[in-house]
């Protein structure tokens, strides 16, 4: 970082402030998402255990029902209103005032819902034709196509009370409130496990969890309804009204959905070309679990917490205020996110096994899980930054030139795709085609960033990077020596087995465990984080110049 964050009398200077905010916003809501994804990986032990992956039909139906609409969910949630609505929420709440702010609120909800519910519908009325789209590797089996077509259409209602819950959310986060923007996904996970947990036959199991995302995304909705009132907001139901200020806010959202969504777009790309595979929809949905772990807690987060303080930035002309806002998120991110990729790389068939096979959920299936989950760690620092980066074009309300690099990401993911497919690679080389187009979007962007003179990496924040890459590179070794020894690890706990955990659980969770002990340690030795960055990303920080820091934990 270009400035240091204490000064010589162990006070924090105002980056350090600054920076600080930003982190602890993070972990408030990085620390919410973590329940949310415990949670998640609950459900989906319970939903892999009933459905299997490649022996039974029901899974690739249920989890083609699940990412259709949750694709959307990932563009509305993380995409339109972290590119578009945030900035202009927040300029308006500092330049015009709440009710001015309030009344752009109302009038973007009800343009959003009346937009969402017309995709719905068409999406509904269409979906025996868009099946041949989304899978079509599904029509050579009439039943898994005919299954699929009718739970996807079960499942679309889900988008408007999405949309309707990230736009509420969005007016949370805008207003630094982010307990209930970041524990309401755990009612998504919560009301499933309700459903599917009694049921014993993979076709009930498939009916009760589609039926459930529908009551889940009404729950959301009403839950960030309440949030918002609590926090002092009046976004009032209204008739959509294409206002001047909502024609310039779709004219930002709709490219900043497509950029802030390239990822999603490229993942869901992949499931189109697994759909040839029987189980290849599974094993993807199932890598996805362990790899959008640190691109929610982390990418997510942070750049949930970023958008707001660096348009202010922007917005004020602090240049070396908006500099330190992302070098300190650059470095926080890769703290969390380059560990997570180097054991996600070290031991990945080992970790599906460990915690995914049991019931339908095979050996077979465990392992060609794990092939596509390597690949994906490649790619896990880049699916982070990508989430960063934009932050920096979304906060001076540029949408169109990271959907450019967006789309040219799309672009050679399904060129990549379909070459790596058909090699021996096969079905792993989906994941190494996302991956590697994820990294050509990160290239692109930081050489635009720099060439604009927006955003530099410094050689301090290298420094740091290069430090937390060698103690991350110590662990992930240190987990890939101790899984050659998996049978004399379990050995003794053989014929342990309570509470649905047994002898292949345990000793995967306990070397991640002391994987996450040990890191620290590596990290602070090899110099990439020191105590003054620890003791000043705690530190609250003020809102704006001169005010009143706020509480620890936000009221809502």
């Amino acid at each position: 970082m270009t400035a240091p964050t204490v000064t010589a009398e162990g006070e924090p200077t105002e980056e350090g402030k600054k920076g600080g905010g930003l982190i602890r916003s993070s972990m408030i809501f990085a620390g919410l998402t973590l329940v949310s994804r415990f949670m998640g990986l609950a459900r989906d032990l319970v939903i892999t255990s009933r459905f299997g992956a490649s022996q039974t039909i029901e899974a690739d139906a249920y989890n083609t029902a699940f990412s259709f609409p949750n694709l959307f969910r990932r563009i509305f949630a993380e995409g339109a209103f972290a590119s578009a609505f945030v900035p202009a929420y927040s300029k308006s709440l500092e330049r015009d005032g709440e009710e001015v702010a309030d009344v752009l609120a109302a009038d973007a909800m009800a343009t959003l819902a009346a937009a969402t519910l017309v995709i719905t519908i068409v999406a509904q009325l269409t979906m025996p034709w868009l099946m041949y789209v989304i899978n079509p590797g599904y029509a050579h089996d009439p039943e898994k196509f005919k299954l699929a077509i009718l739970l996807t259409q079960i499942s679309m209602p889900y988008l408007p009370c999405m949309a309707i819950a990230a736009h509420l959310s969005g007016v949370l986060n805008a207003r630094g409130r982010f307990i209930v923007s970041g524990l309401h996904p755990t009612l998504l996970n919560g009301v499933m496990l309700l459903a599917v947990i009694p049921q014993h036959d993979p076709r009930s199991a498939a009916y009760a969890a589609t039926i459930a995302i529908i009551v889940a995304g009404i729950c959301q909705a009403g839950l960030l309804w309440w949030g918002v009132n609590k926090s002092g907001a009046r976004v009032t139901w209204r008739w959509p009204r294409l206002t001047p200020e909502i024609k310039s806010l779709i004219a930002l959202a709709v490219p900043g959905s497509i950029s802030a969504s390239a990822t999603q777009i490229n993942i869901f790309i992949s499931g189109i070309l697994a759909s040839q595979v029987a189980g290849a929809r599974s094993w993807l949905a199932t890598a996805d679990r362990l790899y959008q772990l640190p691109l929610s807690l982390i990418g997510v987060a942070v750049g949930v917490a970023l958008l707001p303080r660096l348009s202010r930035t922007v917005h004020s002309g602090d240049h070396q205020g908006a500099q330190d806002a992302m070098d300190g998120a650059l470095v926080f991110c890769l703290a969390l996110t380059l560990p997570a990729a180097a054991a996600l790389m070290a031991i990945p068939i080992y970790l599906i096994d460990g915690i995914w096979r049991r019931g339908e959920f095979t050996v077979f299936d465990a392992t060609q899980t794990g092939h596509a989950l390597f690949f994906y760690g490649i790619g896990v620092p880049a699916f982070v930054l990508n989430r960063i980066l934009q932050t920096a074009f979304f906060a001076r309300q540029d949408t169109k030139t990271p959907m450019r690099f967006a789309l040219i990401s799309v672009a050679i993911n399904i060129a990549l795709g379909i070459t790596l497919f058909n090699t021996p690679l096969g079905f792993a080389g989906i994941a190494a085609a996302t991956a590697i187009a994820s990294w050509i979007n990160v290239v692109q962007m930081l050489m635009t960033l720099s060439r604009r003179d927006h955003y530099g990496i410094t050689r301090e924040t290298w420094s740091k990077i290069v430090r937390t890459l060698l103690a991350s590179g110590l662990m992930g070794g240190l987990l890939w020596f101790a899984s050659l020894y998996r049978p004399q690890l379990e050995a003794p706990l053989a014929h342990f087995h309570h509470f649905g955990l047994g002898a292949k659980e345990i000793t995967v969770l306990g070397l991640c465990a002391v994987a996450a002990v040990l890191y620290p340690f590596a990290l602070f030795a090899f110099g990439g984080l020191t105590m003054s960055d620890l003791r000043s990303a705690f530190r609250r920080s003020p809102r704006n110049n001169g005010e009143e820091p706020p509480p620890d934990l936000p009221s809502v």
